[in-house]
């Protein structure tokens, strides 16, 4: 998700004031229980935010607008200052995840031996962009920059396994098992 995109689903969270159309998504309601319990670990203290999300997000895959609604009325912290922080770092994530992860490299080397063929392939075999998760919730499509396997270009990782020496043809069948 882009720095603008988390910005915009911010601000329809937080301008909505209602409930997170992905949290009714992906199992209804807000885990206040195991909220409940992150917070007791970290002893209910505002200063242990970061690794509260961090504990939220290992749990639910992303952090849901009920959730930090939650941590927020807790803590005592602003709900715009938690999305703050959870906009500031990489590492969080405001909408749900696929259960398979695909990161396709588009180094210089997967670039040149067609690595934008592959991307292509995958997006009309997923129906869903680079960057965007199915609508089943079976995969979150990414591109990343390297995946350091430069001489078995171009090469994508689904979750933790590599396929490499990929070309447009092979996209379905390197998937096929994740379906």
């Amino acid at each position: 998700m882009s720095k603008m995109e988390s910005i915009d689903k911010m601000k329809e969270i937080l301008l909505a004031g209602g409930e997170d159309t992905d949290a009714a998504r992906t199992k209804g309601a807000p885990d206040a229980q195991a909220v409940q319990e992150i917070l007791e670990r970290h002893g209910h203290k505002a200063s242990q935010i970061i690794a509260i999300l961090q504990d939220l997000q290992a749990v639910r895959h992303y952090l849901s607008g009920p959730e930090l609604r939650i941590i927020s009325r807790e803590l005592d912290v602003p709900l715009t200052r938690i999305y703050a922080i959870a906009t500031f770092y990489k590492a969080f994530r405001l909408t749900p995840r696929g259960r398979h992860e695909i990161s396709l490299c588009m180094g210089t080397a997967c670039h040149v031996r067609g690595a934008m063929r592959v991307k292509d392939a995958i997006e009309r075999e997923l129906g869903v962009k680079a960057g965007g998760t199915t609508r089943d919730g079976r995969f979150t499509f990414e591109t990343v920059r390297c995946l350091g396997c430069c001489g078995q270009a171009p090469v994508m990782m689904v979750d933790e396994e590599l396929s490499s020496k990929l070309d447009h043809l092979s996209v379905g069948k390197a998937l096929e098992k994740y379906k």
